[in-house]
């Protein structure tokens, strides 16, 4: 087995500057009943000995701390309440009070709701929270405010406001997204040049098409993510956005944004062939995640976990730019055989 000679952060630096690193770098995202599933199976008592035991290369988030007003019990500051819905294997907090729903003007909001501000946060414990992290790639700030947005309102209203309510829809979106502005551009303050990753991510895509249409899109979250990302790159970071399913066909628009790397590559939704997306667009985006999360990762067996990863690395990393992850999070429905099939198949056939 060849020897590491690069940290994660140089590993994963390489990759996102065309470079060659020494191996694939890879990334773990999983619910916390996946993640304790696996340290069962391993024997281990904590993710840093998985993390190790796996090669996986570890990130360090950083954000503020909360002193705001107080919180009512069971609520965030935003008001919404949630329930736990179970699952096969674990259970979902879903939003079951959305705190914008009855509203039908601009005018009303204003009148009766309080926005969170980024005052109500303490960013001076940025600084110590990357003591000791040198060799891990640093991320902070990001937004996501649809998905927010969604919660606020109730989905159904939410989708129904793109049409009948866009003025309500510009309104909390300036509001959540200049949330996120500024919350990302004290973070940078507090650690000049070194975060190194912010997500600018939206859920755009369902399994066989666009969850909006291009109007909408180019209306209501093209001009807010763009913001994000011209913000994050003029503090030096990269960009990675997140959107699940079907969006080959927007990807040329997000990266006209200046989006560095999309994840997770869900190959299984129509259009999404890994052939087709590495030829058109290889050059210009870097490629994240890939091992499938709907049938291989939960059903498959480990041998087709293993020839995944081998076609990923072959399709997906020919030439650079590529690190190996799930397609969205690990699910407890699925083997840990298949997640350690995963990590050890890229660890062994990822050098470079």
């Amino acid at each position: 087995m060849p020897k590491e000679t690069m940290t994660p952060r140089e590993r994963w630096l390489a990759v996102v500057r065309r470079e060659r690193p020494d191996r694939i770098p890879m990334h773990y995202r999983a619910t916390g009943e996946a993640t304790q599933k696996l340290l069962d199976y391993l024997g281990l008592r904590s993710t840093e000995e998985m993390f190790n035991r796996l090669h996986i290369d570890r990130n360090a988030g950083v954000g503020p701390r909360y002193v705001g007003p107080p919180i009512p019990p069971g609520e965030d500051m935003y008001g919404r309440r949630y329930q736990e819905v179970p699952y096969e294997g674990g259970v979902y907090r879903e939003c079951a009070c959305h705190p914008l729903a009855g509203y039908e003007t601009v005018e009303e909001i204003e009148r009766d709701y309080t926005w969170p501000t980024p005052d109500w946060f303490d960013y001076s414990g940025i600084p110590g929270q990357v003591e000791g992290a040198e060799d891990r790639v640093i991320s902070g700030g990001g937004s996501e405010p649809f998905l927010l947005y969604k919660d606020l309102r109730g989905e159904e209203q939410a989708f129904m406001d793109l049409l009948l309510h866009p003025d309500v829809v510009h309104y909390c979106l300036e509001k959540l997204y200049g949330f996120c502005y500024e919350n990302a551009r004290r973070i940078y303050e507090q650690i000049p040049g070194k975060v190194m990753v912010t997500s600018v991510a939206e859920d755009m895509g369902a399994q066989d098409r666009l969850l909006y249409s291009r109007e909408h899109l180019q209306t209501f979250f093209f001009p807010y993510m763009k913001r994000m990302i011209d913000l994050a790159h003029q503090a030096g970071a990269y960009v990675n956005t997140h959107s699940d399913g079907a969006i080959r066909e927007i990807l040329p628009d997000l990266i006209e944004m200046g989006v560095d790397i999309i994840n997770p590559v869900q190959w299984r939704c129509k259009g999404m062939d890994r052939e087709r997306l590495k030829r058109d667009f290889g050059e210009r985006l870097i490629f994240e995640g890939g091992v499938d999360n709907q049938y291989t990762l939960p059903f498959g067996t480990t041998g087709e976990v293993r020839q995944e990863v081998r076609d990923n690395f072959r399709i997906l990393g020919a030439g650079g730019g590529y690190i190996l992850g799930p397609c969205h999070n690990i699910q407890a429905v699925g083997p840990p055989e298949n997640v350690v099939a995963m990590y050890e198949t890229g660890y062994e056939e990822g050098w470079l």
